[in-house]
């Protein structure tokens, strides 16, 4: 997404954890679009970042074409401002993957490891349908 680099972000690592949970890192160093007049970064940036880092933890968890579709809820906390300039640490994790839903949380931490903000949210999945069985010469397609 351009808009996350726009802001001064990137999600550089990815992966599953050893219950099949996915998870995403990344870097935001907030760019002057990111913030207001006064150098702090607007709640609706550290929304987009958050949002962003829940979806691309679960899609990491997903197999094959299988995606997340869209954000059914989501809540934000910002529990102090983040300045332009200044390094920060996103991290993004799948809390629970179920067939059509994921559950998920990310965080936007300083260099301190202080919790600058956190989200949680809610997900629905689009799964690819599994293929149909080929049918065998008398036509049937199972026992």
């Amino acid at each position: 997404m351009e808009l996350i680099g726009t802001v001064g972000a990137s999600f550089d690592d990815y992966g599953v954890d050893g219950e099949d949970l996915g998870w995403v890192g990344g870097t935001f160093v907030p760019s002057p679009a990111a913030c207001n007049p006064h150098g702090v970064v607007q709640a609706g940036v550290h929304g987009l970042l958050l949002d962003a880092a829940m979806n691309f933890a679960i899609n990491a968890a997903l197999a094959g074409g299988d995606r997340t579709r869209a954000t059914l809820e989501m809540k934000v906390e910002t529990m102090r401002p983040a300045l332009v300039g200044e390094p920060y640490r996103l991290r993004g994790e799948v809390v629970r993957l179920a067939r059509q839903i994921a559950y998920a949380e990310a965080t936007v931490s300083d260099a301190k490891d202080r919790m600058v903000s956190r989200s949680t949210g809610t997900f629905l999945l689009h799964r690819h349908a599994d293929p149909a069985p080929a049918p065998d010469a008398a036509g049937s397609t199972g026992p």
